[in-house]
């Protein structure tokens, strides 16, 4: 029976610029639903900017009926200032899709850029040179925000293919040593073990 298709959120949290993407996972069938960018102004204090995260991740998943969230974690940086607002900002994205009800999935950028080219070292453009090949898309990117927020979408979709699958081969497995473990019938034991039985 085929599964239902799902939407994915990914989401590269910002302070200044958010970046989203959204995926449709059907199987292993993956398309493009749309991806942009949330930009802060720069006038608006910070706890404004957190309103306004956490107002669009909630207009995003609702919209599109996201039903898994994925989000970039920070990486660890040498101005602490710095790490603090993001660190805040993905917060604030987290807490939206878990008052959605979504699962919630952190990859760390390495990961990200792993899944999606094979190197963990991949410049954005080289990421997003990917995307378009794994999405067949001719369009160029809004902003590289953006095409990293696909990235962790699409990161996401890799993930659960492969923990599926695993899941499976388990599975059978595990069926296939019952049914060789299943105690057989007579005859079969007649059949497989001739010198244990003897007339009386």
């Amino acid at each position: 029976m085929q599964k239902a298709a799902k939407i994915i959120l990914g989401i590269d949290p910002g302070t200044v610029v958010m970046g989203y993407g959204l995926v449709r996972s059907n199987g292993s069938q993956l398309h493009l639903v749309d991806m942009g960018v949330l930009r802060l102004p720069a006038h608006k204090d910070g706890h404004e900017r957190l309103r306004l995260i956490h107002q669009k991740v909630q207009e995003l998943i609702d919209r599109f009926g996201a039903g898994d969230f994925a989000i970039e974690a920070p990486f660890f940086g040498k101005n602490v200032q710095s790490m603090l607002k993001l660190g805040r900002a993905q917060g604030v994205a987290i807490a939206a899709a878990m008052q959605a009800g979504l699962p919630v999935t952190e990859y760390s950028p390495k990961k990200v850029k792993q899944s999606i080219t094979g190197n963990g070292n991949s410049e954005k453009e080289q990421v997003w040179k990917m995307l378009q090949h794994i999405l067949q898309l001719e369009q160029e990117t809004p902003a590289y925000d953006a095409s990293d927020a696909l990235a962790v979408a699409v990161c996401h979709h890799f993930h659960y293919q492969t923990a599926e699958k695993i899941n499976g081969d388990i599975s059978a497995a595990a069926t296939n040593k019952q049914r060789r473990n299943k105690p057989g019938s007579w005859e079969d034991f007649v059949r497989l073990n001739p010198g244990k039985v003897r007339d009386m």
